[in-house]
């Protein structure tokens, strides 16, 4: 893998650079703005950087193929007994040569990340370091980066940093999936909870339960499917009690068909289920086989901010069998960084309904919105939880 460095006036230039050198199937692996001269930090000439890669091996094999076909073609001799030419084998992509590539982007990505920061005026850098902190994904913050950058030039430096706080936001919400926060009303009858072990399912459950009781006044009853721990029916007996809902206990499909039928006139039916190992396939698989999804059903995954962004993609990768609606976040209490929340809604372009951050019951909930989550990544906000 042969890895070069251009810089330019222009993109078309550096493609033309890459083109003559690299040959037609180089891969761009990154590219920035750089900013270079200028008098106290203003009047800085603007120039782009580029990274790209190719193969060796296909860029001899193309300058081979260009090669043959200028060369004038030459008469073969009749000769029967020659061996006949062997067919040319198609070259077969090599997956190892692809995941090179994506490391090394990955990287250099990061290494530039990490570098450019050394360059900003101070106002920049200082929201570079809240945002790095924070664990924001290191593509998202080049991006925010490189759009205040460009507006520090334009303005020629001196912009408030308020004025700044709110770019860096605004930059942050045309990211955010759009018109998926919306939890005020629940669409569907039935609202099904599901989640690995251990995220609080049950009791996010009647957080929700008893704010649509409370706020909303509406006929709500709960269904649980989770008679895998041993207290898991009692403690949601429990919350059926102090909030006077009715509870069914589903062990098979045909249990949740009648549980379901006989609460067909209430407001809301809230579904409990059971948390175990998300990487074990046949937990999604179970839900199926006792919960009938084809009903009038919502459904939520709950995720805990105390796991690794990497374990939300994977759970939410499992659960992708199951039509989810929204996340809902618990344990924000317990975290003091949420990058890992910001980059997986950008990332996945999912709504969240609720962020919860404590045990109470009916508080330490709230409804999520696009402007709360961005506030609490630049520290603006804060979950201490009232447990």
């Amino acid at each position: 893998m042969k890895v070069k460095k251009y810089t330019a006036s222009s993109m078309s230039e550096a493609m033309k650079q890459i083109r003559e050198e690299l040959g037609a199937d180089a891969v761009i692996l990154n590219s920035k703005p750089l900013f270079s001269g200028g008098f106290l930090g203003l009047f800085k000439k603007r120039s782009i950087e580029v990274i790209a890669a190719a193969d060796p091996d296909s860029s001899s094999l193309q300058a081979r193929k260009q090669k043959e076909r200028k060369q004038p073609a030459v008469p073969k001799a009749d000769n029967s007994m020659a061996a006949k030419p062997l067919t040319p084998q198609p070259i077969q992509p090599q997956p190892d040569v692809v995941k090179e590539l994506a490391d090394l982007k990955s990287l250099i990505l990061k290494m530039q990340s990490k570098d450019s920061q050394k360059n900003f005026p101070e106002p920049l850098k200082e929201i570079w370091d809240t945002l790095y902190g924070q664990e924001v994904d290191e593509a998202i913050l080049a991006e925010i980066m490189e759009k205040l950058m460009l507006r520090w030039q334009e303005a020629g430096g001196g912009i408030p940093e308020e004025m700044l706080n709110q770019y860096s936001k605004e930059a942050l919400l045309d990211k955010m999936p759009s018109g998926a926060f919306d939890a005020s009303n629940f669409e569907k009858k039935y609202i099904t909870i599901v989640g690995p072990t251990g995220v609080g399912k049950t009791t996010t459950l009647a957080k929700i339960a008893a704010e649509c009781i409370l706020k909303q006044n509406k006929k709500v009853a709960f269904i649980t499917t989770d008679t895998y721990r041993i207290a898991a029916i009692d403690q949601l007996k429990t919350y059926a009690k102090i909030l006077n809902v009715p509870i069914e206990v589903a062990y098979n499909l045909e249990d949740f068909r009648k549980a379901a039928e006989r609460f067909s006139h209430y407001d809301a039916v809230f579904i409990d289920t059971a948390g175990r190992n998300f990487r074990n396939p046949q937990y999604v698989s179970d839900l199926k086989d006792i919960i009938d999804f084809s009903y009038d059903t919502e459904s939520y995954l709950v995720l805990s901010l105390t796991s690794k962004q990497k374990d939300m993609e994977d759970i939410y990768k499992q659960f992708s069998a199951i039509p989810i609606k929204q996340l809902i976040f618990t344990k924000a209490d317990e975290t003091a960084t949420y990058g890992a929340m910001l980059n997986f809604l950008i990332h996945q372009q999912v709504g969240a309904a609720y962020i919860t951050n404590g045990q109470n019951v009916p508080d330490d909930i709230e409804k999520a919105t696009p402007e709360n989550i961005i506030e609490t990544v630049f520290g603006e906000k804060k979950y201490e939880g009232s447990s």
